[in-house]
């Protein structure tokens, strides 16, 4: 588990990498019904943030492209994910 904080920036970072990527950014708004004042508001509401995560963490591919876009591991943003709000991992052992 990282920190909130760090957890929150990575967040952010996928975030602003979504925005530059028209057609994930498209999908997003379409499915969630955002608008771009939504993510406006939204980059500062950890919910939000974890929202984002979760749709990128949708489809592989994205992750791989969003975390090296942003030099980051490929796990990054499951573990940045786990740390915001309704991020419990349950321990099926």
């Amino acid at each position: 588990m990282i920190k909130r904080e760090v957890a929150e920036t990575v967040a952010v970072q996928a975030l602003t990498w979504m925005v530059s990527e028209t057609e994930v950014l498209q999908i997003f708004l379409n499915e969630t019904g955002a608008s771009a004042q939504d993510l406006k508001e939204g980059i500062k509401e950890p919910e939000f943030l974890a929202s984002v995560l979760d749709f990128l963490m949708l489809d592989d591919d994205v992750v791989i492209a969003c975390c090296s876009a942003l030099n980051l591991p490929n796990d990054s943003l499951l573990r940045a994910r786990i740390s915001l709000p309704g991020g419990f991992v349950p321990d099926w052992t």
